[in-house]
């Protein structure tokens, strides 16, 4: 009976012997269903990208609608309420200060009977990799820092003269550890963007095997695909440092995810407040 829902605590059950190492005949045989069976959930917990963990902190109702009748029957109302405002989840998540939590908070004001924060999270990233799936990327320790700088600007106020200064945020983050460095500088000029660049050197106490900015003209004098060509002033600063410079391409915001990702935060935690 390949297509028929089992209980949910048999399948935590093959789902935990299959992070265990079991084999799915092994698998079929403890849990007394068809090596089919066993079959469909696993597949349906490999498609979804997250560990044993994940999937058992949710409850049995919750489980049933991601492993059990979802798989078998339309989604249930509260669930079909819920992906019918993923798009505009998705869309509202690119502006200044959004994140999850505001957004989870409109959802649940409109739908009071639907899913709490943490599984509204769990599956918004589910529907998002199955719309716009990305790749797993393993970042090496001390290998690349990544900089960019906030598309939004901030100001500050002269204190003798009571003058608003509009400044850039340079923006800044290795790889592996995730290290974030934030700074107000005037411009987005070379000397600015070196100085901040060197700053961020002496806060992380390191040099990267390689840096990574955007495609802005303090760093990139010609955006190419293959061989950007940088900026000499630039280029000298890598060179006394001993590092490299690999810019990202133009129009690809995943080669600098993790410095996207940066900024956002920023926004939420300074721009916001």
């Amino acid at each position: 009976m390949a297509n028929t829902t089992i209980s949910m605590s048999k399948i935590r059950k093959i789902i935990r012997m299959y992070t265990n190492g079991r084999s799915i005949m092994s698998i079929a045989a403890q849990a007394d269903t068809s090596r089919n069976t066993v079959k469909k959930y696993l597949a349906s917990f490999k498609d979804s990208g997250f560990t044993f963990e994940e999937v058992d902190a949710l409850n049995d109702k919750e489980l049933e609608d991601f492993f059990g009748k979802s798989r078998e029957m339309p989604p249930t109302g509260r669930m079909q309420s819920m992906l019918r405002c993923f798009p505009h989840v998705d869309k509202e998540l690119k502006r200044t200060g959004v994140n999850r939590h505001i957004l989870w908070g409109e959802y649940y004001k409109e739908f009071p009977d639907g899913y709490q924060y943490s599984q509204f999270c769990f599956y918004y990233t589910q529907w998002k990799a199955r719309v716009n799936p990305t790749m797993h990327m393993d970042h090496k320790a001390g290998d690349k820092l990544y900089v960019d700088f906030a598309g939004q600007k901030l100001s500050i106020t002269d204190k003798e003269t009571g003058e608003i200064i509009t400044v850039e945020v340079f923006v800044a983050i290795l790889g592996a550890s995730q290290l974030t460095y934030v700074e107000a500088i005037g411009s987005q000029q070379k000397e600015d963007f070196i100085t901040a660049c060197e700053n961020t050197l002496h806060y992380i106490g390191g040099v990267p095997d390689a840096i990574v900015p955007d495609n802005l003209k303090a760093a990139v004098t010609k955006s190419s695909r293959f061989e950007p060509t940088l900026n000499e002033t630039f280029a000298d600063f890598a060179d006394h440092y001993g590092t490299t410079i690999l810019p990202a391409r133009a129009f690809r915001p995943r080669d600098k995810a993790l410095v996207e990702g940066a900024v956002k935060i920023m926004y939420t935690r300074i721009y916001a407040p």
